[in-house]
């Protein structure tokens, strides 16, 4: 059955919308806060999000960004803010979809379906492993042989894209603008010292990479097999 999370914090509209769903034949797990949300999809991975921005714990925004981090999954957001903004906001986050409340039940399934036909036939594993590291995008924890690696919100960000992006370069340009805006694409110092950041978390000899590769004067790579030692500019 297609898997279908629906996360909203207003249990009459979580209600019907599980109902009409289920009766569609729809496996629909629930959930009412960001969090629940999050940790249900690293449960059992949905094939497409129903979600609500107003969540009483998080902004919706913070969770299509966190699921965002290791699956492809359509993220179909329903709301009822409809300035051009918060369209704007939730589509730059990794929407597909936007539907401003209220709405018609024919329309969502409508939307529903067509977003299941674009999507991808398979999903990223929410864990990834190294030889140095393991990263679960799903919980937002990093595991080197010391133990768990605290990492800070925009350090995440920059490793959630790398890896989203495995064994392709990925420009200094595109990273500073999917971690930090478009107002920030030239500051590529703020790459070299948040990689350096990463490298003596996670890497095993962080003056030699294996696993966060600078590409001179392109961008990054990350790669999760070890290759040959690549070079240790930032």
């Amino acid at each position: 059955m297609t898997r279908v999370l629906v996360v909203e914090d207003e249990p009459g509209l979580r209600q019907a919308l599980a109902i009409n769903l289920r009766a569609r034949r729809y496996d629909v797990p629930v959930a009412a806060t960001g969090a629940d949300a999050l940790a249900s999809a690293a449960r059992q991975p949905p094939d497409v999000v129903v979600l609500d921005l107003g969540l009483p714990d998080m902004d919706g925004t913070e969770v299509i960004r966190g699921l965002r981090g290791w699956t492809q999954a359509p993220i179909i957001v329903l709301s009822a803010r409809a300035g051009q903004g918060d369209k704007v906001d939730a589509l730059d986050a990794g929407a597909d979809d936007y539907v401003t409340k209220p709405f018609g039940m024919n329309e969502l399934l409508a939307r529903l379906r067509a977003a299941l036909r674009r999507s991808a036939p398979s999903e990223s594993a929410p864990t990834v492993a190294t030889a140095h590291f393991t990263v679960d995008l799903a919980a937002k924890q990093a595991r080197t042989a010391h133990g768990p690696v605290r990492l800070t919100p925009t350090e995440w960000h920059l490793l959630e894209v790398l890896i989203r992006h495995e064994g392709k370069l990925v420009s200094q340009r595109q990273l500073l603008k999917e971690v930090w805006g478009p107002n920030y694409e030239t500051e590529t110092n703020y790459l070299r010292v948040y990689m350096a950041q990463l490298r003596r978390k996670l890497e095993a000899d962080p003056a030699h990479p294996r696993h966060l590769i600078t590409e001179p004067g392109m961008g990054y790579r990350f790669s999760r097999d070890e290759g040959p030692d690549p070079p240790a500019t930032a």
